[in-house]
């Protein structure tokens, strides 16, 4: 597909040090040529009196008001204002009226003319008017209204307009696919990947082990990512940290990342359960290499249920074992990783994973080099190309 401008709606900031699919898919496109304006995530959950919450806001009024950032090459960051409160519609038609006119200047002042929209967030409608651009993309990453704290029934509804009125959607989870497939035919699967070269540095015998992780006594268990109580499973946690003492559990990430109601108060008291704080990106490789199994002891929920864990395939890059909840997303990949759904089960296969039995690093590093960002972008843009013609020749006819 030829380089176009492209307006990015994203639902994460640019600088969240855990990188989502929004982040690389604009490093993707600008470095295939497009010129992409990044929108940092506009809120749609009501904001709480946390601190969290508290330091965003304040935070997001500083960025409000500075210049277009540019951190590579035909990428622009922008940190639009708007209200938070999803639930009113008086809020909601406030926001509409001043993001258009912001963005109208931006783009403007960037030469950006009839961009395409390439969207994450399911109140697009309610934000953006489509007709001004070239074509809509949603990619669909994640079930939102499932998160706690977020207005439903409104995203529900503004979810489906989005998906009917987009012209290709892209989902990373069967069941995302499945339910976005029955508003829109042209609704495409493709899980999440990983940033291969990235992650595969845990293998380098120059990368160095931050000092904190190698202190911990091993064997070392690993878990990095948002450490937020509708998706981490703390009493799972806890059940490996208290069957195992001699096993090191390591938790790096900010606690509370997406729901600041998370409260870690099982994990407390267990020394064997060490909780690091997050990392910036450039660093998790290094954190990888320190680690001895790689976690993903997910709730299984309704969230989860449509999830896609980003850290599947960059574990399996860095040449961890992993062991995760039998996510239904996962066991396409059962192959390759230990996939159990009981805390009994859990400890069982990490001893396995520890003593070398079950499926070989190596195979878990052959498939996570055949889902790259490289080959996933390559592929949505093939499919975008293919439908936005179709659908130029059946407006022509």
């Amino acid at each position: 597909m030829k380089p176009r401008d492209v307006v990015l709606l994203s639902t994460a900031d640019w600088d969240n040090p855990f990188w989502t699919n929004k982040q690389h898919v604009a490093c993707q496109l600008a470095a295939r040529g497009f010129r992409v304006l990044y929108l940092d995530s506009i809120g749609l959950r009501r904001p709480s009196a946390h601190y969290h919450d508290v330091t965003r806001i304040l935070r997001r009024l500083r960025l409000s008001v500075a210049p277009l950032r540019q951190p590579r090459a035909g990428l622009h960051v922008w940190s639009p204002l708007a209200l938070p409160l999803q639930q009113s519609s008086a809020a909601r038609a406030l926001n509409r009226r001043a993001l258009a006119a912001a963005l109208k200047r931006r783009l403007h002042r960037l030469g950006f003319s009839r961009p395409l929209l390439w969207t994450y967030n399911p109140m697009t409608t309610g934000l953006l008017d489509l007709t001004a651009f070239d074509g809509v993309v949603y990619h669909c990453v994640d079930d939102i209204a499932a998160q706690p704290g977020m207005p439903a029934r409104v995203l529900a509804a503004a979810e489906q307009d989005l998906a009917r009125r987009a012209d290709i959607v892209f989902a990373t989870s069967p069941r995302l696919a499945e339910t976005r497939g029955k508003w829109n035919p042209d609704t495409h699967y493709l899980p999440n990947v990983a940033d291969y070269d990235h992650f595969a540095r845990a293998l380098d015998v120059d990368t160095i082990v931050p000092d904190d992780v190698a202190r911990i006594p091993r064997p070392r268990l690993g878990f990095i990512g948002a450490i937020s109580g509708y998706k981490v499973d703390f009493e799972l946690i806890r059940h490996v940290a208290m069957e195992r003492p001699l096993w090191s559990i390591v938790l790096i990430g900010k606690v509370g990342e997406g729901d600041p109601w998370t409260d870690p108060a099982l994990l407390d008291g267990l020394p064997n359960v060490h909780r690091l704080g997050p990392r910036p990106y450039a660093e998790l490789p290094a954190c990888l290499k320190g680690i001895d199994v790689a976690l993903l002891p997910s709730r299984q929920n309704e969230y989860t249920a449509s999830m896609f864990p980003m850290k599947f395939f960059e574990y399996l890059a860095a040449g961890r074992p992993v062991v995760a909840t039998a996510l239904p997303a996962l066991e396409p990949h059962r192959d390759v990783a230990h996939l159990v759904r009981e805390p009994a089960d859990f400890v069982h296969a990490v001893e396995n994973a520890l003593q070398g039995r079950g499926p070989a690093t190596d195979a878990g590093r052959r498939r996570a080099s055949e889902h790259t960002w490289d080959a996933r972008t390559g592929r949505m843009l093939s499919l975008l190309e293919q439908t936005l013609l179709r659908n130029a020749e059946g407006r022509a006819a």
